[in-house]
């Protein structure tokens, strides 16, 4: 029986493929037209759908909302205006509820898309457009609960929903304002100036400086390396515990040594402005565990490393 579902459900979204032509189109160009939003209505299962569509239009750049075909007559209708545009969805396009609403829809002069699965209903004679989402079959085997028409109208709500999302020109930035919570948009919106340390926390030393100081500065600090500045706080240079690895490795005697000495020229930086996620691909891509963070004109201004980016999950 769950193989049959399969079948009959997979067969029931490749019957809106052929069946898609001008009419998509034409829903698509109202949608994107619309002065106001788009209303998504529905009752029962069409209405979990609705919602369901609603909130993906919403997500990607169409404001939308939902309104629940019962309660629309009894109050909720006031919250579609003449100039939003209706997408209503039944399989049967009969339901009372739908047939005491429309009525008054038509009459403020909204525009009315119709997805339905019978296209001489009720809804489909109310509506300024169809959209044909018939099945030959449910998946259950009564041929009684929605299952596969269910299945079709949400089908045909994200292809609308990729459809719009396409025309607008939607981007992954888009997508990420309207998702400030999800990892998505922390990954998006988290810049490095949000999440770098600064002031007191950015380990710094000057040229002169013993290794001494060096090694204090960086085990209080606890980057895992040291800036090394001249006196206008302008990044000379850095150096890391994997330098100073290396550097006991040679037997070289510390104690006669300076930051200056030691130092790396040029190490990579990134400014505050930049995504966190970009620091993060900075790291990765020259295989370092912290970055250090200049203003345009090369003054040292905040610092980061793998485990800060962690802290604020954007890795």
């Amino acid at each position: 029986m769950a193989l049959e579902t399969f079948d009959i459900e997979s067969n029931a979204i490749l019957g809106l493929k052929q069946r898609l032509g001008e009419t998509f189109a034409q829903a698509v160009r109202a949608m994107l037209s619309v002065r106001g939003r788009v209303v998504v209505m529905g009752m029962g299962k069409s209405g979990h759908i609705g919602r369901k569509m609603a909130a993906t239009l919403a997500s990607t750049g169409t404001p939308a909302l939902f309104v629940h075909s019962g309660e629309a007559s009894h109050g909720d209708l006031g919250m579609i205006k003449a100039d939003d545009l209706l997408v209503v969805i039944s399989n049967s396009g009969e339901s009372d509820e739908l047939q005491a609403t429309l009525p008054v829809v038509r009459r403020l002069g909204a525009t009315v898309i119709a997805m339905t699965g019978k296209i001489d209903s009720t809804l489909a004679r109310h509506a300024d457009i169809v959209l044909d989402c018939g099945v030959l079959k449910e998946a259950c085997p009564l041929n009684l609960a929605p299952t596969a028409s269910s299945i079709a109208q949400m089908a045909m709500g994200d292809a609308l929903a990729v459809a719009l999302l396409d025309a607008r020109g939607f981007k992954a930035e888009d997508f990420a304002r309207s998702h400030p919570g999800g990892a998505l948009g922390r990954r998006l919106l988290s810049h490095v100036g949000d999440v770098m340390r600064t002031g007191a926390d950015v380990p710094r030393i000057e040229p002169s400086a013993e290794m001494a100081a060096v090694m204090r500065e960086m085990s209080r600090k606890g980057l895992g390396a040291v800036a090394i500045v001249d006196g206008s706080e302008r990044l000379l240079g850095i150096f890391t515990d994997g330098d100073l690895r290396r550097l006991v490795e040679t037997g070289a005697d510390l104690r006669a040594m300076t930051a200056g000495l030691v130092m790396r020229g040029e190490p990579k930086t990134i400014q505050a402005q930049a995504l966190a996620v970009d620091a993060a691909a900075l790291m990765e891509r020259h295989r370092i565990t912290s970055v250090l963070v200049v203003s345009p004109d090369g003054v040292l201004c905040g610092a980061l490393n793998s485990n800060d980016l962690m802290r604020a999950k954007v890795i």
